[in-house]
């Protein structure tokens, strides 16, 4: 997927569902309890065990309509792995600089995570055209997303960390490209309990109080 398009859908969908999940086969199962909710960007994250195996398998068994993307992703060695194993973007928690050289050259979208202004401007020097701004929640909330755009109107922004669904249209409306949802969408005891009613059930309330539903 091409970073024009990959924006474009990310603009379309405004939520980014983020998966964590302590074993590779209720990663699966969640995940596509949570499509079936009505989600149609998904992350896995390689804390998950089996991370390149879950992004096989998931490849196959999603509607192509569904956008796949690997996150907590350290090194371009991993995100070198990740794409060859399905994922159509690439998130890391930190600026990757090598990780924007591999982007650079797949023409893979990459949203590097960052804090500062000064992370931020070094990311945009380097390639970057989105950034996931990171632990958003607890380092200002909205407050300090507005602050950013201030001076910086043209940031595209994933928004992540300890955002509540009810607050994503708030984020929206402050000018942020899109929100990135965890535990919300993916409540852990439900994962635990291999309980995918209750996942799909939570991923379907938590995007209609996203208001993306």
């Amino acid at each position: 997927m091409s970073q024009p398009n990959f924006m474009q859908t990310l603009a379309a969908a405004r939520v980014v569902g983020i998966l964590r999940s302590s074993t590779s086969t209720a990663a699966v199962e969640a995940a596509l309890a949570a499509v079936r909710a009505g989600l149609q960007v998904l992350e896995v994250t390689f804390t998950t065990p089996g991370a390149l195996e879950v992004l096989r398998t998931l490849r196959q068994q999603l509607p192509e309509h569904v956008r796949l993307g690997a996150g907590t992703v350290m090194t371009a060695e991993e995100g070198r792995a990740a794409l060859e194993a399905g994922a159509e973007f690439l998130v890391s928690p930190h600026l990757g600089e090598d990780l924007l050289a591999l982007a650079s050259e797949t023409g893979v979208p990459y949203l590097p995570g960052v804090l500062t202004p000064s992370e931020i401007v070094r990311a945009l020097g380097l390639g970057a055209q989105m950034v996931k701004v990171f632990p958003a929640g607890s380092s200002g909330g909205l407050a300090y997303i507005k602050d950013l755009l201030g001076p910086l109107p043209h940031l595209k922004i994933l928004a992540t960390g300890g955002i509540r669904p009810g607050e994503v249209p708030a984020y929206l409306q402050a000018g942020v490209w899109a929100v990135g949802l965890g535990s919300n969408l993916f409540p852990k005891a439900a994962l635990e309990r291999g309980d995918w009613a209750a996942v799909e059930a939570a991923a379907r309330q938590a995007l209609a109080e996203a208001g993306v539903a």
